[in-house]
């Protein structure tokens, strides 16, 4: 009998479950995995912190006002002949030539861009518009948890739908928690998972409780046990021997070797479902470039990374979807240092295996000064939580939206055709 994916899920669970040296929420997980039914959905939120530039990352090439108003930046129009073109999407809209590897993406369907997209807010302050986009209240500076630690909350625990009590079931690759999974749900941030290890072998709570964000002490003493259990699961894994598969090749910076250890956590089935990391850098206010430079360059970090996590997830990327973001996007003028300052909308990405990509998502507004926003941007006309609502209710199931997104009443779904 040849062995299909589901046997091999099926089976590895049994074999876990029947390891006496298994963490006992390991246990959990595989049996609860059986008694399901149902694979395990995950996300990957990306954050590029600093307001990347929508407008030359899905470049509008067939918009004659972004040439007009661009002319030492702009990304050139695609051509056989031209030099760093804008690799062509569906003949109005384009991809940044750094963006190659996502393009076989896009065209395999698994890549939705959303264009136009941001916070309705009117900030051009990254610290305060970060907030928004990870509270998901736009100004609004009196919420205290993120948007997806109040999703973790919503959706309840092992009890409610089946969800193991794992202390990795939110983790951010970040020295930090970020104010996105800020909550009462537990979360867990590390700059890697060597460093965890490290970090978690002392026998204080004070010690765990630093890695081990959660709104009660009470919480991080009780699972301490099995969280030191996680430890030496992790150390047999041996993090530093993983090898990627399918051809996968992550770039040595600090972002794709963060990505490469999400896909370590999610092939080690330690009950992961939520993961989050950052990419600073998009501030590019002086010698942005076009199609090389400071932006390209950038790209191509971001890209190659992406690239390496869906080739090395293989077809688990059928149950994960990549969301990125950016606070907001650049102003659509280059200024008089050949660079782009704050904008308002911009450009974001979807990936993953039920996505309906293949598609730029997202009414265009048009680039003309009557069509900018007050005068200079790129007009919003997608709110970003209109994205975020439908992965986290068609992807990952939850309900009750209106938790998740305070004071936001979210649009017919089947944006992205999420399923």
């Amino acid at each position: 009998m040849p062995i299909t994916r589901r046997i091999f899920l099926r089976n590895g669970a049994l074999a876990v479950a029947g390891t006496a040296a298994i963490p006992s929420f390991l246990t959990r997980a595989a049996y609860g995995a059986l008694d399901s039914g149902n694979r395990a959905k995950r996300l990957v939120v990306i954050f590029q912190r600093g307001a990347a530039d929508g407008l030359n990352i899905v470049v509008p090439h067939g918009e004659k006002a972004y040439y007009a108003m661009r002319p030492s930046i702009a990304i050139p129009q695609p051509s056989r002949n031209a030099i760093g073109g804008a690799i062509d999407l569906d003949g109005f809209f384009g991809l940044h030539p750094a963006l190659a590897p996502l393009k076989p993406l896009y065209d395999r369907k698994l890549l939705a861009a959303v264009h136009a997209v941001g916070s309705p807010s009117t900030t051009r302050s990254h610290f305060d518009a970060q907030d928004y986009m990870e509270t998901g209240t736009p100004d609004n500076k009196g919420t205290a948890d993120g948007w997806l630690n109040r999703y973790l909350a919503v959706k309840g625990t092992c009890d409610e739908c089946n969800l193991a009590k794992t202390p990795f079931r939110a983790v951010s690759m970040t020295p930090q928690t970020p104010r996105i999974l800020e909550g009462t749900s537990a979360t867990v941030a590390m700059n890697s998972l060597d460093e965890f290890s490290v970090r978690a072998t002392g026998s204080s709570a004070e010690r765990l409780e630093a890695l081990y964000r959660t709104g009660s002490a009470d919480l991080v003493h009780g699972t301490g046990a099995e969280m030191f259990d996680a430890v030496k699961m992790l150390r047999a894994a041996n993090p530093q021997k993983y090898l990627p598969q399918n051809g996968a090749d992550y770039p040595r910076s600090q972002f794709g070797l963060r990505l490469l250890q999400i896909a370590q956590l999610i092939k080690a089935n330690v009950g992961l479902e939520i993961a989050f990391a950052d990419v600073g850098g998009w501030d590019t206010h002086v010698n942005q470039g076009s199609s090389t430079g400071q932006l390209a360059q950038r790209l191509d970090d971001f890209s190659r990374s992406i690239a390496a996590l869906v080739t090395d997830l293989g077809d688990k990327m059928d149950d994960v979807v990549i969301l990125t973001m950016s606070e907001f996007g650049r102003m659509a003028r280059e200024n008089g240092n050949r660079g782009t300052d704050h904008g308002h909308a911009g450009a974001l990405f979807v990936i993953g295996g039920h996505v309906k990509g293949g598609k730029v998502r997202g009414r265009w507004p048009g680039l003309e000064q009557e069509q900018l926003f007050e005068g200079r941007d790129l007009a919003l006309t997608t709110d970003f939580r209109s994205v975020f609502a439908e992965v986290v209710s068609d992807h990952l199931g939850a309900r009750a939206l209106d938790r998740i997104f305070p004071g936001f009443a979210a649009a017919p779904r089947d944006f992205l055709g999420l399923v």
